[in-house]
């Protein structure tokens, strides 16, 4: 029996798309690779602004995240969840989620604020429904919020760990999650922990020159978009050359723009009506809480992504880091030789056909 053109032909074309997916990627992996490699480390006390690699571990800043998958607090987490019933396959879960966090090596500690940066990191859980459809082993589904404070202290670490706290439910993003799975479900999940080694290459510069900090304290991967992205960044070009765009909070939302404002704790006197009764404006001034969030001075070196320079943080050490990408370019190689054979395969077929 001869095999069937149409299917042959349809693996063929998948041939060539999966190999073209895993050359792009190997290629990504060879340039994060040279690039750390090419980049010398540098010891945090004597760095100067520019391009530099830094090696040292990671330190909680202000807040910490909350995995999706293990609920371990963590800086950086990539979570995926899908799941596969015959020859169908649904995503229910994509989501990739940062927050600015310190590293620090024997010399001293730097603050590393993660927006727009590229995250590597192996998978710290990758497993499947077991054959009856129970959960696999590790899987701790997230209940309750996202973020957690970062606790520093030893004797309230000890109270944390000590205290019970009850199960809340599934927040929305897990909600998918909830029930029995109709097939079979596979779970992802890479993240960096605090006191995990990482290799972070980038721009260091006085934090003054950061536009936005509050901004660049968190990244949001997969599951949205920012400023940066093109699209956005079209619209609101647009927006303000329509004149569509306020030119300052204030414009826009007039007393709703005073932080305080509507909880009693105005930052500086409301326009309100004349008969309405003024709140008093409490002593902090506007940006204290941000000051106070950050504590860095204006002429203190950060790290960050810049327009010039690309923010890296790749887990492990230099030598380990780049062996990944190393790994990633090898199987792209792989998936360029399969792209090849299928293309000749599926011009065979197709020559085969039209005959």
């Amino acid at each position: 029996m001869s095999p069937d053109p149409f299917q042959v032909g349809l693996l063929a074309s998948g041939g060539i798309v999966g190999g073209l997916v895993l050359l792009v990627r190997g290629m990504q992996g060879y340039l994060e690779s040279a690039r750390i490699s090419d980049t010398a480390t540098s010891p945090i006390e004597s760095l100067a602004a520019g391009e530099i690699r830094i090696t040292g571990t990671v330190e909680p800043a202000d807040v910490l995240l909350v995995s999706p998958l293990q609920s371990r607090e963590c800086v950086w987490y990539r979570a995926e969840v899908t799941e596969s019933q015959g020859r169908e396959s649904s995503r229910l879960v994509h989501d990739e989620r940062s927050v600015g966090f310190r590293v620090r090596d024997t010399t001293g500690s730097i603050r590393v604020f993660p927006r727009g940066a590229r995250i590597d990191a192996p998978d710290a859980l990758h497993a499947s429904t077991d054959l009856l459809g129970g959960d696999p082993p590790g899987l701790d589904l997230r209940r309750g919020p996202a973020l957690a404070p970062a606790v520093v202290d030893r004797e309230a670490l000890v109270a944390q760990l000590l205290s019970v706290r009850p199960a809340g439910d599934l927040g929305e993003e897990l909600a998918s999650l909830a029930g029995s799975a109709r097939g079979t479900r596979r779970y992802r999940e890479a993240r960096i922990d605090p006191g995990d080694v990482v290799t972070v290459v980038g721009a260091a510069i006085p934090f003054a020159d950061l536009v936005d900090p509050e901004d660049a304290d968190m990244g949001v991967g997969l599951a949205g978009v920012g400023v940066d992205d093109p699209e956005v960044a079209a619209d609101l070009a647009a927006a303000r050359l329509d004149g569509a765009l306020a030119p300052s909070p204030e414009a826009a939302w007039g007393n709703a723009a005073i932080p305080g404002f509507g909880i009693g704790r105005p930052t500086r006197s409301p326009t309100l009506d004349p008969e309405a009764r003024p709140e008093p404006a409490v002593a902090a001034p506007p940006g204290a809480a941000s000051a106070s969030r950050f504590d860095i001075g204006p002429n203190d070196l950060v790290v960050a992504a810049t327009g010039d320079v690309p923010l890296l943080v790749a887990a492990g050490a230099p030598a380990i880091a780049a062996s990944r990408g190393t790994d990633r370019f090898a199987l792209g190689l792989a998936g360029a030789a399969v792209s090849i054979v299928s293309a000749i395969v599926l011009a065979v077929v197709v020559g085969g056909v039209i005959r």
